[in-house]
């Protein structure tokens, strides 16, 4: 069912290491072939069009793009109370987390009269993408509002795709948890045509008070299908993006002390969310892979999702990587820079203090992948793909600009302009010199 490939006794170099690795091939490029045309139609003709793409891909032609406002409070009364409960302590955890995130403004000063100040400011409106295919993901919804809220956003949006069986509104669960975060925009868009319409805003009326549907957003966030993120690399640039999220993928480090019934479990749990999801298992332990190997046998084939599983666990995607020592794993889970990073090792807290690539990191046998995506307060929305060797999950600074303050007196201004002539005749730039000597 899932490969294996054999790094032991091998000295490979970075390059090497990252061919050898397992890694989904997500083809954005070709994606973004099919998704220009969308969103030059959403852009050109609003409100028309995306209830015309709907149509064409969720097989609904929607009554109400922009939801309305009762449709939103009357989905919490049909939520089951257990659900209730596990959205509301959600939210409690993920809060409090990420209301410890937001940076602190700071003041510098650099002599007498010569200040600089640092501010954090909040973007002023944003899209959050929550998608709808595969599975319902109320937790996205927590996980993208929550975050924005705590950094100030004073507008928000939410898009989800319409459903058929829902008369054309986005899934229950997916609004009910809107209206329990007081969210009370949400449109019923999915896929590309949404993140345009987040991008340039929809012209155009809609039932709900005869409002114009959407104003444009400064940032658009959330996960989705690779058509979603071919619409976010098309509109970088005219509004922020959290990221080019792929399909999701895990990796575990685990010795021989790993239970490995866990650790089938784990790598099962990730590969039930798409069959290009990624499951990978890094260990020096021989042992440990036969036994993983084993319990995928045994447990992929039973699970309710199990042709999605099965297809994630034999791509090439996925595989078990055995390696020499514990010190050859971390070389390689910091290459591979997965989205989950699980440490089930006899020292998980001090091998997880080594990792220095992964978008968040799982400790020990009781912080499973599960946890974060859910109850851990953590956010659930990380880097995939890589690129967690140079970009953060969401979070309050994913709706954050640092803005600088400078602010100069004329003693201060007149003790470094000289050096500030200088520098300007050298660059060749010398009214930037003269803007200085006018001053005096």
């Amino acid at each position: 069912m899932i490969s294996r490939i054999d790094l032991r006794g091998r000295t490979l170099s970075r390059r090497e290491l990252l061919d050898a690795l397992p890694r989904a091939e997500v083809d954005v490029e070709t994606a973004a072939v099919t998704v220009a045309p969308i969103l030059a139609d959403v852009r050109a003709h609003g409100a028309a069009a995306l209830r015309d793409l709907a149509e064409r891909f969720d097989g609904v032609r929607p009554v109400h793009l922009r939801v309305p406002a009762e449709e939103i409070r009357a989905a919490v009364d049909g939520l089951d109370p257990d659900v209730r409960a596990a959205i509301d302590e959600t939210i409690v955890r993920v809060r409090t987390v990420h209301a410890a995130q937001r940076p602190a403004d700071f003041t510098v000063d650099l002599g007498p009269g010569a200040q600089v100040r640092q501010r954090w400011l909040p973007v002023r409106r944003v899209g959050l993408y929550v998608p709808g295919g595969l599975a319902v993901y109320p937790s996205s919804v927590i996980m993208n509002v929550v975050a924005a809220q705590e950094a100030g956003v004073g507008s928000l949006a939410v898009a989800s795709p319409p459903q058929k069986d829902s008369g054309g509104l986005p899934n229950a669960t997916i609004l009910a948890t809107c209206a329990l975060l007081g969210v009370d925009e949400v449109y019923a868009v999915g896929g590309a045509q949404a993140v345009a319409m987040f991008a340039y805003g929809a012209d155009g009326t809609d039932e709900v008070d005869g409002a114009v549907l959407c104003e444009p957003v400064d940032v658009v966030t959330g996960p989705g299908n690779v058509y979603v993120a071919a619409a976010k690399r098309l509109v970088r640039g005219v509004v922020g993006i959290d990221s080019e999220a792929g399909p999701t993928e895990i990796a575990i480090l685990a010795d021989g002390t790993a239970d490995a019934v866990h650790v089938a479990a784990d790598l099962i749990s990730q590969a039930e969310h798409d069959p290009l999801a990624a499951a990978v298992l890094v260990t020096p332990s021989a042992e440990l892979a036969g036994a993983v190997a084993a319990k995928l046998g045994d447990r992929a084939p039973s699970t309710p999702h199990s042709a999605r599983v099965l297809t994630s666990l034999s791509g090439p995607q996925s595989a078990i990587v055995l390696v020499d020592d514990l010190d050859a794993g971390l070389e390689v889970v910091n290459a591979y820079g997965a989205e989950h990073l699980e440490i089930q090792t006899a020292d998980a807290a001090g091998v997880a203090d080594r990792v220095t690539s992964a978008g968040a990191i799982f400790v020990g046998p009781y912080s499973p992948v599960s946890l974060g995506d859910y109850m851990a307060g953590s956010n659930h929305v990380l880097p995939t793909g890589g690129c967690a060797h140079f970009t953060s999950g969401l979070g309050v600074h994913s709706f954050l600009r640092a803005v600088q303050v400078i602010e100069y007196d004329a003693t201060a201004l007149d003790e470094v302009a000289d050096r500030i002539v200088a520098f300007a005749e050298a660059e060749g730039l010398p009214a930037h010199g003269e803007a200085v000597r006018a001053r005096f």
